[in-house]
Formats: C-alpha cells, sequence, structure tokens
C-alpha cells in the first residue's frame, strides 16, 4: 500500500511539473492526444485482448474503472451494447476467482511470509462472520479492488458466499459504469442519466449498508 502511494505522489508530481512548465492549455492539449494514441491501440488491438486485459490486470493494482468506462466508446458499435456489458461481465468474474484461489492457495506461502514480516497474522473468519466481512469491504469505500479480492482469499472466506457477494456489488457498479461510458460515446443523454442516477443509488445504498453493520456490530 506505501509503494502504490508513493507511486501515485511521484505520477502526481510529475503531471504538476509538466503543467507547470508547458502550460494548462498545451498539457490538456498533450493529455488529449496521448488519450487518442492509447485509444487508438485498444480499440486496434481488439476485443479479445481489451477484454483480456480487464480479466487479468486488475489483479495486479491496476483500477477496473477505466476498463469499464472505455469498453463502450471502444466496441460498443463493433459488438453492441448486450455484448460489451457481457464481456465485461466475464472479465470481472474471471479476476474474481483467479485473484481468490491465487491468495487462497497458490500465492498463500508467500503472502503469509510478507503478512508475517510486517508484523501482522493472517487474518481469520468465523464462518457467522463471514458475510459481514464480505460485504463490509465490498462496500468501504478506498481499499483497491485486488486488495478486497486478496484479503478475503487469505482469510478463507467461503468461496460461494465470496463469489455471490462480489458479483452482485461489481456487477453493479461496472455495468453503470460501462453504460455510461457507452452513453457517452454515442450522445445518448437519457442512457448518460440513467447510469448516472445508477451509480448514485448504488453509492447512497452502500453507504446505508455500510452504516447499518457498524451499528450491529457496535450493538454486539
Amino acid at each position: 500500500m506505501a509503494l502504490l502511494l508513493a507511486s501515485a505522489g511521484v505520477v502526481a508530481l510529475v503531471a504538476v511539473l509538466v503543467v507547470w512548465r508547458i502550460g494548462p492549455h498545451a498539457a490538456l492539449e498533450e493529455g488529449r492526444r496521448l488519450w487518442g494514441i492509447v485509444f487508438e491501440a485498444c480499440a486496434g488491438a481488439g476485443p479479445g485482448v481489451f477484454f483480456g486485459a480487464m480479466a487479468v490486470l486488475p489483479g495486479f493494482g491496476v483500477p477496473m474503472s477505466p476498463f469499464a468506462l472505455s469498453a463502450g466508446p471502444l466496441f460498443s458499435a463493433r459488438l453492441g451494447t448486450a455484448a460489451v456489458l457481457g464481456l465485461g461481465i466475464a472479465a470481472i468474474t474471471f479476476n474474481l476467482i483467479v485473484t481468490y484461489w491465487l491468495a487462497r492457495r497458490w500465492l498463500r506461502p508467500v503472502l503469509s511470509r510478507l503478512v508475517e514480516r510486517l508484523g501482522h497474522r493472517l487474518p481469520e473468519v468465523e464462518r457467522g462472520d463471514a458475510t459481514d466481512l464480505i460485504v463490509l469491504l465490498r462496500v468501504t469505500p478506498g481499499i483497491p479492488f485486488f486488495v478486497q479480492n486478496y484479503l478475503l482469499g487469505l482469510a478463507e472466506a467461503p468461496f460461494g458466499r465470496y463469489l455471490a457477494i462480489s458479483c452482485v456489488v461489481q456487477w453493479s457498479f461496472n455495468v453503470a459504469f460501462m453504460l455510461f461510458g457507452d452513453a457517452l460515446s454515442q450522445g445518448r443523454g437519457r442512457l448518460a442519466f440513467f447510469a448516472i442516477g445508477l451509480v448514485a443509488a448504488l453509492a447512497t445504498g452502500t453507504h446505508l449498508l455500510r452504516r447499518h453493520l457498524a451499528r450491529r456490530r457496535a450493538a454486539t
């Protein structure tokens, strides 16, 4: 986590220096030019490469939201909105499954030594408390997606509950992001407002759920 924060700080510092040196207008134009290059490269690589990257890279710390926002503008005209949503959901589900088992089985010895070297113990969860833990991690802002997956794998949360709850939360938010990106690219104002409303409703719902879980834990 410290490494990620340090990396983000370095990126932010470089961005500030670039804007200061060439000016905000030139920096904006350069950003648009670079984004255009990246966009064209993703479109040229094709949906297989893009959704494959969406399935794999978030397991190594790459945010999921840029993939979700870009999927519609890149491939909706070629594949259709329904196919883009289906491929996005499949990529998210694949990532949820693989990162869980990486933490629970294949990378557990390495992660165990790392956690112990940092002076902590591996997370443990009773089966009766597993649902609350999964929900709490999924609806708490600020915890990166891949960290949530690895923590729940290390804690050996029951896989069925992990996958069901994680899919409900992650599918909901990322489908809203994919719809929003698609709507913007096609100039569909109603769909864009619907997607924004869906994100707002989901954010409100998760906030209320988080408060409810906190009150219940305080009561017990």
